[in-house]
């Protein structure tokens, strides 16, 4: 006999969009096989009911043969020779009659029941069987449903406990049904077989019992034939219950190592985060916008192929592409009353997508796997050991440091000569060589064993004492549009107040503040710190932008958590592919005991698109470049003026001894000193 189609048991837990599409190839064979066994039902009834009828019709043959000599015919009823031969017919008829009935008999017992009790228990079973678990199904879903709606600000407990304990009795009602479905499915392959060959073998071998006795010189090839398929049918009935043994063998065992993955969030100790992986499959939920401000959830399967992240909905032969994952970015976001939700955009910047996992073990893989496959390590023989190897290197790479404020209490504006501010906007890949990265290695730009700082330590909460607070860093709550109490504010007289909400994403101090690579390798390395070591909080601040400097403002309190001169900023650049980051160089020279200078990348997500805040920073430097040369011209003014002043003072005063020298003269002339 050819192989048996089975469905796989073990995928049941999973139950993913595929073992879905296999199911449902098994449900249609199973309603063809409906189909096709009630037409041959009723073939094999008519077959049954002919047979009866054939037989009463020769047993009532017979008898109206035996009867023959009792009627009353008014020519030639007394024909002895006539009613001897229908004598003698009637006795072989009568003989046919028994074996019509012994036939009527076997036909019952060996064609009629068997195909009966398939039609009625077994097909009936798939049938049950498929509306029991299409319901565990529906509950489950509505289960994982108001479980994912679990609000995660106003979190109770006894409904927390009530709905995973519906999760817990729903999923696994679902698992067990649907491993006695899947095993009904699969004994119906071997079912099937039989369904059609017993009523046939019952209905030969009893032709042949009602022929071999009208005759025992009936063909043996048919005989032959026959005992091989009733050899056949005896061996796929002993390999089924071999395999029915099986399979309920595999259920007994699933069931026990599957109950404690029916709980949605299972304990991270027993089943540790994978973070080596360049494939993941599973259910996630997606956020679609459906207005301005509202959107909904839709829970899909998604699976990741290559450097693609594929989603396949329930019913659908194959996934659709989500978006190519190939450099993208990949970070934890806070989603309304969401958990476990991580947002990934695309190398471009163009398209993103909010996602929410399941458990917070899927959630970190997700995101380690996302990052593993946007580093295209999935391109190699051994993916998984590479991307150990690469997490193992970074971990051992980055140390974050103890304290952020030390750094910046030691800062010094510095008044040297700076060339000219570097600008850039974003084109390219950021994986792409540029000319820049081309001519200059990336350990000349960020040494591999710099600290990064993750979080701002406000001055208030982290005073070092004995040391001198800084202009900005007073603790003076400031109103970030100039409007400041008591004492004039350092920026009211600023023509430029741009406010930006923005999350600080890191800092590290950089060898190199030419080039704008420098930022990008210094984006490139904390987001991959941020990935690695599962650090997604990010602090929130209020970036206020003036003609004289850069203020990180508490939301609030108000109160200035950093200060950056605008002279000190020397570079500044948006990520070439997420608008949405972009970061700063500063220019800082040490202490007393150390004069040398140094320069620090400060990185930082925004609201809106880091270019506004780059034009922003321009524009002021700008203003500030503008103003700076109007100083220069208006005292050089004034020193012309004073000059102008100054001479004619002097030309005043020559005037007047001029004036004194005439009026001597004509006072001497007119007295006559002179002679005539």
């Amino acid at each position: 006999m050819p192989g048996i189609d089975k469905l796989p048991i073990e995928e049941t837990l999973e139950d993913s969009p595929q073992t879905r599409s296999l199911l449902g190839v098994f449900e249609e064979d199973a309603a063809a096989i409906s189909n096709y066994v009630n037409q041959l039902f009723q073939a094999m009834h008519r077959v049954y009911d002919a047979q009866n009828e054939l037989s009463a019709a020769t047993h009532l043959t017979s008898k109206l043969l035996k009867e023959y000599e009792k009627q009353h015919f008014p020519l030639g009823g007394d024909d002895e020779i006539m009613s001897s031969t229908l004598q003698q017919f009637a006795k072989v008829i009568d003989e046919l009659s028994s074996c019509h009935a012994v036939l009527s008999t076997q036909l019952a017992d060996a064609m009629m029941f068997p195909i009966t009790q398939f039609k009625e228990r077994d097909l009936k079973e798939i049938l049950t069987l498929k509306e029991v678990f299409q319901i565990a199904s529906n509950d489950h879903d509505a289960a994982i449903t108001r479980y994912s709606r679990l609000s995660k600000r106003r979190e109770n407990e006894k409904i927390k406990a009530e709905v995973t304990e519906d999760v817990y009795t729903s999923r696994k009602k679902q698992h067990q049904t649907m491993m006695h479905y899947f095993c009904a499915l699969n004994t119906l392959q071997y079912k099937k077989k039989i369904a059609v060959l017993e009523p046939l073998l019952g209905y030969m071998q009893a032709q042949i019992s009602f022929f071999k006795m009208g005759s025992e010189n009936l063909t043996e090839q048919l005989e032959e034939f026959l005992t091989n398929i009733g050899t056949s049918v005896q061996n796929v009935r002993r390999e089924m219950e071999c395999e029915i043994e099986n399979m309920q063998q595999t259920i007994e065992d699933l069931e026990v190592a599957s109950d404690p993955l029916y709980l949605p969030d299972p304990d991270p100790t027993k089943f540790p985060v994978h973070r080596n992986l360049t494939r993941k499959a599973g259910y996630l939920n997606a956020r679609n916008k459906t207005g301005l401000v509202s959107s909904s959830w839709e829970r899909q399967f998604y699976f990741t192929q290559g450097g693609n992240l594929m989603s396949q909905a329930r019913g659908d032969v194959a996934g659709g592409l989500v978006m190519d994952i190939d450099n993208c970015s990949v970070m934890a976001v806070d989603c309304e009353d969401r958990r476990y939700c991580f947002q990934i955009t695309s190398f471009d910047g163009k398209k993103s997508s909010i996602l929410q996992a399941e458990s917070k073990k899927d959630y970190e893989e997700w995101i380690c796997t996302i990052n593993n496959i946007s580093k295209q390590i999935y391109l190699s023989e051994n993916p998984e050991e590479i991307a150990a190897r690469v997490n193992q290197s970074a971990l051992e790479a980055v140390t974050p440091s103890p304290s952020f404020q030390q750094r910046h209490e030691s800062m010094r504006p510095t008044v040297q000569s700076r060339p000219p501010t570097a600008r850039t906007s974003s084109t390219g890949s950021l994986g792409s060589e540029s000319a820049a990265l081309s001519a200059l290695s990336l350990d000349s730009l960020v040494a591999p064993d710099t600290p990064i700082q993750f979080d701002i330590i406000s001055p208030v909460s982290e005073d070092l004492p004995g040391q001198a607070k800084s202009s900005g860093q007073s603790g003076r709550r400031t109103n970030p549009f100039g409007e400041t109490g008591g004492s004039k504010s350092e920026t009211e007289d600023s023509i430029l107040h741009q406010l930006f909400i923005v999350r600080f994403l890191g800092s590290m101090e950089v060898k190199s503040d030419e080039s704008p690579d420098v930022v990008y390798e210094t984006m490139r390395q904390i987001l991959a710190a941020r990935a690695i070591h599962n650090i997604f909080r990010m602090t929130e601040s209020h970036l206020l932008v003036t003609c004289d400097c850069l203020k990180l403002i508490d939301p609030q309190t108000q109160v200035t958590r950093l200060r950056f001169p605008l002279p000190n900023v020397v570079l500044y650049a948006t990520h070439q592919e997420n608008k949405r980051l972009f970061g700063f160089v500063l220019r800082t020279s040490g202490g007393r005991a150390d004069s040398r200078q140094t320069s620090i990348c400060y990185i930082f997500e925004s609201n809106n698109e880091g270019e506004k805040i780059c034009d922003s920073v321009g524009l002021a430097k700008q203003i500030a470049f503008h103003a700076e040369l109007d100083r220069k011209a208006s005292e050089k003014q004034k020193e012309m003026e004073r000059v102008k002043e100054k001479q004619q003072k002097e030309l005043t005063k020559q005037k007047q001894i001029e004036k004194v020298h005439f009026v001597i003269f004509n006072a001497i002339f007119c007295c006559g000193f002179f002679p005539i």
